[in-house]
């Protein structure tokens, strides 16, 4: 394939490209960076049907005189234009993979049971919901209420720690909270533990050194020693 930037929408490209050009499959495969099969599939009408048609010439993608080198050289290799179909969101909430979505209940019931304090907009900014969904969630009228379990967002992949913590530490410094320990709870009575373990690691690899470096001072005063002998006899 390519190492070409791809169409923003590059099934629909290809199911276009099928309909309306003279290219071959491997140079709208290369072009779109799919598999020449599923091109095939949506030449044989398998695929197509899935997909309304994108011209890429009309979104500013491509060139039309790119396609018709195409078709006169079914071994050139189209070349992507960098348009304004390119444009990255920079405003609005934020965006979830759709295999995420599900969980995104669960990671706001989390928040409202662990962290009151954090307001509506910023779980909203958080975790890329509406206050309406956090609404529903907070009095049990969600239509999926019974099914959903508070499940912490990190865990889910719905936001960082470093994210949750920013959030927490200014929702609690706006209620007046102070916190005494850290935001991350999962480790719940072990951290202590935890902690002792690491100290005693510490302290272990301490003496450890200590003790390394005086029997390598005896062996170098011992050493010292035995070189100054033959001069001893010699006197």
């Amino acid at each position: 394939m390519s190492a070409n930037p791809q169409p923003l929408m590059p099934h629909a490209t290809a199911s276009w490209m099928v309909d309306n050009t003279g290219l071959s499959f491997e140079q709208i495969a290369d072009f779109c960076g799919l598999h020449i099969l599923e091109v095939q599939a949506m030449a044989d009408d398998l695929a197509s049907s899935k997909y309304t048609g994108r011209d890429p010439v009309r979104a500013g993608e491509l060139l039309l005189s790119e396609i018709e080198k195409g078709q006169d050289d079914p071994e050139y290799r189209l070349k992507i234009q960098t348009g304004p179909a390119q444009v990255r969101r920079t405003k609005g909430p934020r965006y979830t993979p759709v295999s995420k979505r599900q969980d995104k209940p669960d990671g706001i019931a989390w928040i409202l049971r662990n962290h009151s304090e954090i307001s509506d907009a910023q779980i909203g900014k958080l975790i890329g919901t509406t206050r309406n969904t956090i609404a529903a969630i907070r009095d049990r009228s969600h239509w999926n209420i019974s099914n959903i379990q508070p499940k912490d967002p990190v865990t889910l992949g719905l936001c960082s720690q470093r994210e949750l913590d920013a959030i927490v530490a200014k929702a609690a410094k706006k209620a007046g909270i102070v916190e005494e320990a850290p935001t991350d709870t999962r480790l719940g009575g072990d951290r202590e533990a935890l902690i002792e373990e690491l100290r005693a690691e510490r302290t272990a690899a301490n003496k450890a050194a200590e003790d390394a470096a005086r029997e390598a001072e005896i062996e170098s005063a011992l050493l010292g020693g035995t070189e100054s002998e033959p001069e001893g006899d010699n006197a």
